[in-house]
């Protein structure tokens, strides 16, 4: 009996998995069940029976239990070595034992198979014999320690998915709220086309929650089904990536991803769906210098998004603002469906899959770096992510090279405190940030490939970005295994706080009229983003001695370096 079993590559636990012989093949057999103590819960009505009401327990819709025990089913034979080639010695249950049938009628209304089934306290007995038909009477700590030795297999990355995912059908694996969330947006998609009806739905959530993951399933389910829907960032890097890896063979997948400033001139209500992904990088209006003269109408960005779709969608984290000019809030996009008299549904996603699922270091990181209260806390090693602190670039670089050599992806991102020159057509990149003798170029600005680097919007994706080193506008939205992350001048430890320096940064956003309380919060969560773009592991060095002493004093448990976890 494994209790609170860990998910692989998520913080994501089932609560018992029974390991065990299967009485008739003989192979290893799984049972992932989950416990409800719940008493009495309902179909929700508005979202269907995926989703249902408990009452006393939570005050909005959640999953259904049966789909949320299929869905850790799916997900370890996705990512459990010991069962991607085996998918039949898995099943599952959900286990209601303070309730009884009728008092959870309904939920059972979703489809049943072998990863979903259902029992509660009447149904005993039921249970009891579920469980001899897939566990024979005899030891199972063979089989569970296959499952616990097994490899994690590789996070099926965004990108790497995205044209199987829009084209042709899901790969990802949507857990709890994830689905929760995705139900959501199908929901308000079929009422709108049902009543003629039109709301606003908003998903929240820190890096690596499955926005974007939750984004592309919405975005392949509604291509799948002819639904009118378009996916939107403010990311040029991104909406590039998608194009080119999604829209690789076909013109009019490419033609699904498109920028926030896009919709100026475009009819309300014209969509059936728009998608909009980190959309926390909304800006005020969508205006530029290339806009003209009819456009300049001095609309609001986010006015001109709710308007254009019978349902918008917009997935953001409200920490990953980086620029000054940037207003994707929830408290925004409330207030604008407010105005047009709009139901407004928000999602919450807790758990993140990004960091290896380190719960554990994505907090770390938001109280190092002073997003939550309480000041930086020593780093505690969780067994899902690996931290290294580098006394020069020339250490970070090496030990990300060792990490290549292994297989592992990396990159190399800085904050934007050096000077960023124009790469030219048959000439060595400028090497702009240098450090005590080490010098690396900046990832290339425009859309051509120069000396063999990639253009800026593939950087991140490309294996060739690793010679260059990337700064937020290029890393934001992305991941790989490892992660190295220089912090420049413009945040420095000084005694028992982090000070910040706007005359380091080189940021053309930053104007003179940029507030200084503004200016320090962006800086800190540019850093926020880049210290959350690794996988497996991340090593930071700090131009600053005094920084590089702090850094080691919280993460000293883990100075040496070491084999990664696989």
């Amino acid at each position: 009996m494994l209790i609170e079993f860990g998910l692989p590559l998520t913080s994501k636990r089932a609560d018992v998995v029974l390991a065990g012989v299967h009485p008739r093949t003989r192979a290893p057999s799984y049972v992932v069940v989950e416990l409800k103590q719940w008493s009495k819960a309902h179909p929700d009505e508005d979202d269907g029976p995926a989703l249902c009401r408990v009452e006393g327990h939570y005050r909005r819709p959640v999953l259904n239990p049966i789909e949320q025990v299929r869905g850790y089913c799916d997900y370890l034979v996705a990512f459990n070595g010991a069962l991607a080639q085996h998918p039949e010695r898995i099943a599952g249950a959900a286990y209601l034992h303070n309730a009884k049938e009728l008092d959870v009628a309904g939920l059972d209304q979703v489809a049943l198979n072998e990863r979903g089934q259902m029992f509660t306290a009447d149904r005993r007995g039921e249970f009891l014999t579920y469980l001899k038909s897939k566990l024979a009477p005899e030891s199972g700590a063979d089989a569970a320690d296959q499952l616990l030795a097994a490899k994690a297999q590789p996070s099926k990355q965004l990108i790497s998915v995205a044209a199987e995912e829009v084209r042709e059908r899901e790969q990802f694996v949507l857990l709890d709220e994830q689905r929760v969330a995705y139900q959501h947006v199908l929901k308000a998609v079929q009422r709108a086309h049902e009543a003629d009806h039109k709301e606003v739905v908003v998903i929240t959530g820190g890096p690596g929650t499955g926005k974007s993951v939750i984004a592309l399933s919405v975005l392949g389910e509604l291509y799948r089904r002819g639904v009118p829907a378009l996916h939107a960032t403010g990311s040029q890097s991104f909406t590039k990536t998608m194009r080119k890896v999604a829209g690789a063979r076909k013109r009019e997948v490419q033609n699904l991803f498109k920028y926030f400033n896009s919709f100026m001139a475009a009819k309300p209500n014209s969509l059936d769906v728009l998608v909009c992904d980190e959309a926390h990088r909304i800006r005020e209006t969508s205006a530029n210098r290339y806009t003209s003269a009819a456009l300049r109408t001095g609309r609001r960005q986010i006015d001109e998004l709710i308007d254009v779709a019978r349902v918008p969608v917009f997935l953001l984290d409200q920490h990953q603002v980086v620029r000054p000019g940037e207003m994707g809030t929830v408290e925004e996009i409330k207030t604008a469906a407010a105005a047009r008299n709009l139901r407004c549904r928000e999602v919450r996603l807790d758990s993140q899959f990004r960091c290896g699922g380190s719960d554990a270091y994505l907090r770390w990181v938001v109280r190092l770096l002073g997003l939550e209260n309480g000041g930086p806390v020593g780093w505690e090693p969780d067994g899902r992510m690996q931290l290294r602190i580098a006394d020069s670039p020339d250490e970070l670089e090496t030990l990300l090279q060792d990490r290549r050599s292994k297989g592992y992806g990396a990159r190399i991102s800085a904050g934007f405190c050096w000077k960023w020159s124009d790469a030219k057509p048959g000439e060595p990149l400028p090497a702009d940030v240098q450090i005590h003798g080490w010098a690396r170029p900046w990832n290339l600005k425009g859309e051509r490939s120069i000396m063999g680097a990639p253009p800026a919007a593939l950087w991140a994706t490309d294996p060739a970005g690793f010679g260059q080193v990337g700064c937020v506008y290029t890393a934001q939205g992305f991941e790989y295994d490892w992660s190295g992350v220089i912090l420049g001048p413009d945040l420095v430890w000084r005694g028992d706080q982090w000070v910040v320096d706007r005359t380091a940064s080189k940021d053309p956003a930053f104007k003179k009229s940029t507030p200084d309380d503004d200016v320090a919060l962006l800086i800190r969560n540019t850093y926020k983003v880049l210290l959350t773009r690794g996988m497996v592991g991340t090593v930071i060095y700090s131009t600053d001695a005094e920084t590089r002493a702090k850094l080691r004093e919280l993460v000293e448990a883990e100075a040496s370096v070491s084999e990664p976890v696989a």
